[in-house]
């Protein structure tokens, strides 16, 4: 196979297993120090910060990302992938504006960098004053 079609396979695999829950899997498609850019955030590093980040975000939110794409670069060291995310607004994130079950649906990207086969980097993009005046109109 070819690196490209690789590094897709290997993102839509790390994709599938977001919407199907299992983080184990998610985790195992990692680097050990990999790389996470946090959207309008600071970079977290480690497979560890990683799974302690999964960890809230499931508490706070139940997502499921559909309509993606996924692209790659020739020599499969670089992808992205652009989505939807549908999602329910579990319980309150610190900072951000009251949880009541409120849902929204939200155009987002990912970039990654991609090392001996894992994902060394994930870089998150999404529109959070798009997601807070949803969840604003949603209380």
């Amino acid at each position: 196979m070819e690196p490209a079609l690789d590094a897709a396979a290997l993102i839509r695999a790390y994709l599938d297993a977001f919407n199907r829950g299992d983080r184990a899997a998610m985790l195992d498609l990692l680097t050990e120090d990999v790389a996470h850019d946090v959207n309008q955030g600071g970079r977290e590093v480690g497979r560890d910060a990683f799974a302690a980040f999964m960890a809230r975000m499931d508490r706070c939110y139940r997502e499921c990302l559909v309509d993606i794409v996924v692209m790659a670069e020739p020599a499969g060291a670089r992808a992205a992938a652009e989505f939807i995310v549908e999602g329910t607004y579990l319980a309150t994130d610190e900072g951000l504006p009251e949880a009541k079950g409120q849902t929204y649906r939200l155009p987002a990207g990912a970039f990654y960098a991609i090392r001996d086969g894992r994902i060394a980097r994930v870089t998150m993009f999404y529109n959070l004053p798009d997601w807070i005046a949803q969840v604003s109109a949603g209380s």
